[in-house]
């Protein structure tokens, strides 16, 4: 009989919370996307209603690991999600009637809100990890991918629930339902939730955020142009184009391609999920030390740098839309989700690991820092590349960014003056 890990009631509550935001995250990037898409919205304005997103993120993950040193880990948890409602319910009151600035302004604002209630809860999330796992045998490794895994399978549910709520209900009544009930959970998670997760300390200081570590500093430059490279392609280059190429413009039409982007979208999100979750097994990781892992980074971030590369020639040779480019894009891309999520499980793992237990939160909020920051460039790159190039430019680009993180990555190696937890 194997021993229940002490912290495992806590990390299954911890995780509960962070699927039922996720979930309801994921819907919504989706419902504002196709709603707003359909409303006219050019792509460089579709990229806007993500940017103060992205910049929330960026500075709620800077401050959020002081927060969390400051007032525990659960104080963060539960602020996340209830602004997450709050930001739900919000989104209800737009006016169809507002004239595009007024409505691109207040979807900002609002996407604003939601962005700090994530980067809250995922802070929260993964610093509990940490914090919770068993120290021994692979277990931080296997942990955190459960969780990062599942999530992200999750959300890739989330993108299809809001594509289906969209064409069943409506912008505002799905809306609604989502903040129902995400609010129910909030509640029974504030209720339930058992003992493990660690309090605060009043003398956390604001200037310990910023890492002296060289791996957290180069491993998160690698994660910035990781998830950047994503983004450019995944925000608005990808859904616009398919929307273009599936939609004849009828009202019928619109709805079955709402709900075959969403479900591309949802596969390649729980793809991605699926392989994260079981990338300890791929690498056999409880077999290797951490120092093996830090060179399987390293490795495999320049295996994902072929993948766009190719796919962008495939849309220069094919010079417009046609079926065996769209044959081509999915499988293409669903092979960049399964490089990409071993990359991301890979960093996801190593920032716990090179991260100290008395400052986790700082590390852990730095790091998720800069993966909003490359989520922020490769959105606003999405709008502006399939504007000025279409599909081609925005692949292009990726290719480019993951060619960055790879020789981000290339620079992580062994600390002499501290043994990696």
């Amino acid at each position: 009989m194997t021993t229940r890990p002490e912290g495992l009631p806590a990390y299954i509550a911890v995780t509960a919370a962070y699927w039922a935001f996720m979930l309801t995250d994921g819907a919504l990037r989706m419902l504002v996307l196709l709603h707003f898409h359909t409303l006219g919205f050019s792509p460089v304005q579709l990229a806007y209603l993500f940017v103060l997103y992205e910049i929330a993120g960026m500075v709620t993950n800077l401050s959020a690991g002081w927060i969390a040193a400051r007032f525990g880990l659960a104080f963060t948890l539960y602020a996340g999600l209830s602004l997450q409602v709050a930001a739900l319910v919000a989104l209800t009151q737009l006016d169809p009637s507002w004239a595009i600035g007024a409505s691109v302004a207040f979807v900002m604002i609002v996407q604003g809100a939601s962005g700090v209630a994530k980067d809250l809860v995922k802070m929260s999330s993964k610093s509990g990890v940490k914090l919770l796992a068993p120290k021994t045998g692979g277990g931080l490794f296997r942990w955190v991918a459960a969780l990062t895994g599942s999530k992200n399978a999750v959300k890739g549910l989330g993108f299809l629930l809001g594509a289906a709520l969209l064409a069943g209900f409506g912008f505002t009544a799905a809306t609604l339902m989502m903040a129902a009930v995400l609010g129910m959970i909030f509640v029974a998670v504030a209720i339930y939730m058992p003992t493990g997760l660690p309090r605060g300390r009043k003398d956390a200081k604001f200037t310990e955020v910023f890492s002296k570590s060289r791996n957290v500093n180069w491993l998160s430059a690698a994660r910035m142009f990781l998830f950047g490279a994503r983004d450019v392609w995944f925000v608005v280059g990808i859904p616009i184009y398919f929307y273009a190429v599936l939609s004849d413009g009828t009202e019928a039409g619109n709805k079955a391609a709402f709900f075959t982007i969403g479900s591309f979208m949802a596969i390649w999100i729980i793809l991605y999920g699926a392989v994260q979750g079981f990338a300890p097994k791929i690498m056999n990781a409880a077999a290797k030390d951490e120092q093996t892992l830090i060179a399987a980074a390293r490795s495999w971030a320049f295996r994902l740098v072929p993948v766009p590369a190719l796919l962008t020639l495939a849309v220069v040779v094919s010079n417009g839309p046609a079926p065996w480019l769209t044959a081509t894009l999915v499988a293409g891309l669903l092979v960049f989700g399964i490089l990409f999520a071993i990359n991301s499980a890979l960093h996801s793992y190593l920032i716990l690991a090179f991260t100290r237990d008395d400052r986790v939160t700082m590390d852990v909020g730095f790091y998720y820092m800069a993966n909003a920051s490359g989520r922020l460039i490769g959105t606003v790159l999405s709008g502006l590349t399939y504007q000025i190039g279409g599909l081609g430019l925005c692949l292009g680009t990726a290719a480019a960014m993951i060619t960055l993180s790879a020789l981000a990555a290339g620079k992580l190696g062994a600390e002499p003056d501290r043994a990696l937890a």
